[in-house]
């Protein structure tokens, strides 16, 4: 699947908007991109929940966990589903609020310069080969319509927030996702 860019939306996927995101900084260019993994409940996957939690529409009665989450505000800019459906929350020019507490090359607030991707999967479980196959084709584009990203710049949420992070963790293949991507380190 090849996917573009308008106006800091992918096409063709499904938009669902989270309220969670903000202005960028002014100045501050999009130059990183930093691959997540997600799953709610933890090691669960399909059902509304991911929406839900980026939409603050999590229902803390639904499961004990639940109680822990539903008050984040949290957001990434895409989700790739294990069984491939891609969905938006953030316009890219927008700063999702993905990472946290993280530092990349000496640059604090990673949220600033970034777009986040989330995967739904878990540290433990391989993710899916059509997770891969998207999560290429979607980079492909930002690599098209962000210059400034590179492969470089293409790093984990563990790596910018280590001892705090571990995903997209140790299953996710990241000599499998560069080869799909045709891009050497």
């Amino acid at each position: 699947m090849d996917y573009s860019i308008d106006s800091g939306w992918l096409i063709p996927v499904r938009h669902c908007l989270s309220p969670n995101h903000d202005e960028r900084p002014a100045g501050c260019g999009i130059d990183l991109l930093v691959i997540h993994g997600i799953s709610l409940p933890p090691g669960e996957f399909g059902g509304p929940w991911i929406d839900a939690l980026f939409c603050n529409a999590l229902d803390p009665a639904a499961h004990p966990y639940f109680r822990e989450v539903a008050g984040l505000r949290v957001s990434a800019h895409v989700l790739i589903r294990r069984d491939g459906e891609v969905v938006q929350y953030v316009p890219f020019e927008r700063r999702a609020w993905h990472a946290g507490q993280s530092c990349f090359t000496g640059r604090e607030r990673c949220n600033d310069f970034s777009i986040g991707i989330e995967l739904e999967g878990c540290d433990y479980q391989p993710y899916t080969e059509v997770q891969y196959t998207r999560l290429a084709a979607v980079t492909r584009a930002l690599l098209v319509a962000y210059p400034a990203l590179n492969a470089e710049h293409i790093i984990g949420h563990s790596d910018i927030a280590p001892g705090r992070k571990t995903d997209p963790g140790p299953s996710f293949d990241w000599q499998r996702y560069r080869a799909l991507l045709h891009v050497s380190t």
